[in-house]
């Protein structure tokens, strides 16, 4: 009876980490503002993004905010901030700023986004605070009274995937609670086990299958991510860039539950190796 309740909790305990290691991820990296951050930043390094996000904040601002008899004035000042944005004084402010404005508007209660948001998008960039940045060089430069728009908006992705941040957002921070109940099956596993080897080698193997699975998982839905499409070339620069910084970053978590397998797993043999001698 003890070895079958030490086999049901083990496998309970398998199952509940399968869950809940993907969604403590997906939250501190996606859901919470800070992780998010943290995770897109060095995308606005990315060169070809850099010259993509440049053009876009450019065109933005002199469509909205020079009135076109001064147009020829201020081009020569948007063609160099267009090629310079990235080393304007300001710039990783501004793409930080922007990545927060991004998330709040993407994670968001659907009842308060604005209606150009609404049902558009699964992500949207607002890249509003480096359009503020143009506009306070083309400004200096020029002498004209600019003012950036309070919003632009770079929808990415496709229709109707809103429910899917949705989802995310709601079910993700539950996976703290079920590491917990993870973490609780698998110690009741090895207090119940008469051979207490057997958990620690069967924890071990089923991390290193959890890792497998979870790798192909990551790739089948950086994948899915990737297919696609937002018609918008920084969306898509943004979108190729965030996928395989996410797979980047949790493939050193899968890298972590594999290492930590394979060390239980050689614990376990090694504890059966030293009890078979001293029987012996």
């Amino acid at each position: 009876m003890r070895t079958f309740v030490s086999a049901m909790a083990v496998l309970i305990g398998l199952l509940m980490a399968a869950v809940a290691v993907p969604a403590m991820w997906v939250d501190r990296n996606i859901v919470q503002e800070d992780g998010f951050v943290a995770l897109t930043g060095p995308l606005g390094k990315d060169p070809a993004f850099q010259q993509r996000l440049a053009a876009a904040a450019v065109n933005s601002l002199s469509a909205d905010q020079i009135p076109e008899a001064l147009t020829e004035l201020a081009r020569p000042v948007l063609d160099n901030a267009a090629q310079s944005l990235t080393t304007l004084p300001g710039y990783s402010e501004a793409w930080t700023e922007t990545l927060r404005k991004s998330h709040r508007l993407s994670f968001a209660d659907p009842n308060t986004l604005p209606a150009e948001v609404d049902g558009v998008s699964s992500l949207t960039l607002d890249v509003a605070p480096l359009v503020g940045l143009v506009a306070t060089h083309v400004a200096d430069a020029t002498g004209l009274p600019l003012e950036a728009p309070e919003q632009v908006l770079i929808n990415i992705g496709q229709s109707n995937q809103r429910q899917v941040i949705e989802q995310v957002s709601a079910y993700a921070p539950m996976g703290y609670a079920v590491a917990v109940g993870a973490a609780i099956a698998l110690a009741l596993a090895f207090v119940a086990a008469r051979r207490r080897w057997t958990v620690l080698a069967g924890t071990g193997a089923g991390a290193l299958v959890l890792a497998g699975v979870w790798k192909l998982a990551s790739d089948a839905v950086g994948r899915a991510a990737e297919d696609t499409s937002s018609g918008n070339a920084v969306a898509e620069i943004f979108k190729r860039e965030f996928v395989a910084a996410s797979a980047a970053n949790f493939g050193q978590w899968i890298l972590s539950a594999a290492v930590a397998g394979a060390v239980l797993l050689v614990l376990g043999l090694v504890l059966r190796t030293v009890r078979g001698r001293r029987r012996a």
